[in-house]
């Protein structure tokens, strides 16, 4: 959907009035549960901070209600007959079925298809994206972070004030992270205000929880001159304006949140952090921070430099209250000790983002070493840092730089760690659980997000990997210990390569490391249909 500038231009009312309208239009009948039948995969909840993520398949049913909430399972559904049987029990039947009992309630089932190698999985997080950003995927330029940013990003966001290409540029990314099973993203925006509250609308229009920072950065030596806030309290003025929208837009917070948000650092006064600090503060619950913290060398002596008065990067955000339970912070490649102790102190959460970290030269962030200090951790894309909007791309980077970390005489300082025992390395679970669970407690949502329990929001994907031509076995289909045997005829989808004689957790880390958004079929967030591949 392109929309013209002067609706840009004029603000957001008349823009979510056409929102509204499209989503009136789009509307299908609704029942009291919806049934999810088939394969279920998903990491558990962890029992205590020394167990280790270990993915789960279990097979049956499992409904959700209409305000999007998981209302319960049963994983003795394992055929026609058991299926029909538990609709049966629960005074149910499928609303499309021919033959369904007219008395009965009538249920919407959806299916995963065990020939198409198909499973539900709990929905990504992204907890570090910047919106704006998305049309510089892949441009990089040949030096660092901070001088990329004043070649390539500043530029880019500066222009979203006056372009109509804003609303073109935002409708496409929160498109294209749905695409990729991305059902909740954290997203930096621009300092412009009608911009910000037109990523948040389309959010809410596409139906993608989200939380919208509108960006502060006043710090006139550091930022450029066409893209800064004039003052401190020009900064505050205009956060509080998105503020106001989006709890507007959302009320009960149910979908948008808005995020205070200090680009970082070097890029905010004093007086502009602190009274980020005190205005995230003053919210009954207190909002959401997110930030960037040690995302290059360069950086860190920055900050050194322009807050001589404090003792480390994190300090700097302590002092101004703004390490907090509910904060993010961004990168987190080159923390020490001391400041990971901090950190954890405060309850702040670690975004982590190899691909960009990797992209931009910044460093290898030592991601068992960050877990060890009792840091909560998710992965980011940090678009257009990173040059993938997919969450998936992150976990798999995660699992190399977990792998290539041990060489890194920073880190091998930091820890005391000469020699490698390997333990640095990230399992495929363990990466997964950062892109679900992990996601879901960087964004405050633990109880939430992430995974199946009963209670939990229904955010989740279902996933197709497709059928092995001529294959004699469908892993997905059978007992952890067993295989089922099965002809088919149509092969796989993109670029994930099945052979027959994969166990299922082989399917699934040859999903991690080859998959893509071809392969996520659907996409649901608080229970609503909100992606389907074409």
């Amino acid at each position: 959907m392109i929309l013209n500038s002067s609706r840009f231009s004029v603000g957001l009312p008349a823009l979510w009035v056409v929102f509204a309208a499209l989503n009136a239009c789009a509307m299908a009948a609704t029942y009291p549960y919806t049934v999810y039948r088939g394969t279920f995969i998903q990491l558990p909840r962890l029992n205590s901070t020394t167990a280790t993520p270990e993915l789960a398949r279990t097979e049956g049913a499992l409904w959700v209600g209409t305000d999007g909430r998981i209302k319960g399972y049963d994983w003795t559904v394992s055929n026609d007959a058991s299926f029909n049987s538990f609709l049966s029990s629960h005074g149910w039947a499928d609303a499309d079925a021919s033959n369904a009992n007219s008395k009965a309630t009538k249920v919407k089932v959806v299916k995963s298809n065990n020939d198409r190698n198909e499973f539900f999985f709990p929905g990504f997080i992204d907890t570090h994206i910047h919106a704006p950003q998305f049309p510089n995927i892949g441009l990089f330029g040949s030096s660092g972070l901070l001088d990329w940013l004043n070649e390539y990003t500043f530029p880019m966001e500066a222009s979203f004030e006056v372009s109509p290409e804003a609303l073109r540029v935002y409708d496409q990314v929160v498109a294209r992270t749905l695409a990729h099973g991305t059902t909740c993203a954290s997203y930096f925006a621009t300092i412009h205000v009608p911009a910000t509250n037109a990523l948040a609308a389309l959010c809410h229009s596409h139906g993608q929880r989200a939380f919208i920072g509108r960006v502060c950065m006043d710090n006139k030596d550091q930022c450029p001159s066409y893209y800064v806030d004039q003052s401190a309290e020009q900064g505050f003025n205009a956060t509080k304006s998105t503020i106001d929208y989006i709890h507007a837009l959302d009320p009960k917070g149910a979908l948008i949140n808005p995020i205070v948000t200090p680009r970082f650092a070097p890029s905010c006064s004093k007086a502009s952090l602190d009274g980020l600090g005190k205005l995230a503060a003053s919210y009954s619950p207190p909002l959401h921070i997110q930030t960037h913290i040690s995302e290059s060398i360069g950086e860190v002596e920055l900050v050194q430099q322009l807050f001589p008065d404090s003792t480390s990067y994190a300090d700097v955000y302590d002092k101004s209250k703004l390490l907090t339970n509910r904060t993010i912070l961004a990168h987190g490649v080159h923390l020490t000790k001391d400041e990971l102790t901090l950190i954890r102190s405060r309850g702040s959460k670690v975004a982590h983002c190899p691909a960009s970290n990797s992209a931009l030269g910044s460093g290898l962030a030592p991601v068992r070493f960050i877990l060890n200090a009792g840091v909560t951790v998710g992965l980011g894309t940090d678009v257009s840092g990173g040059y993938s909007p997919s969450i998936l791309e992150a976990a798999r980077q995660a699992c190399l730089v977990s792998r290539l970390v041990q060489y890194s005489s920073e880190y091998q300082d930091e820890t005391g760690n000469k020699t490698s025992d390997g333990s640095e390395k990230l399992s495929v679970d363990e990466s997964l659980y950062l892109a679900t669970r992990g996601g879901a407690a960087v964004v405050d949502m633990a109880d939430d997000l992430g995974g199946f329990d009963k209670g939990m929001i229904w955010d989740a994907q279902l996933v197709e990997l497709g059928a092995v031509k001529n294959s004699t076995t469908s892993p997905l289909d059978a007992k952890p210990t067993g295989v089922v045997a099965r002809a088919v005829t149509t092969g796989t989808v993109g670029n994930v390569d099945l052979f027959g004689n994969e166990t299922w957790h082989e399917q699934i880390e040859k999903w991690m490391w080859s998959g893509d958004d071809r392969n996520v079929k659907n996409v649901w967030v608080q229970g609503k249909l909100v992606h389907t591949r074409k």
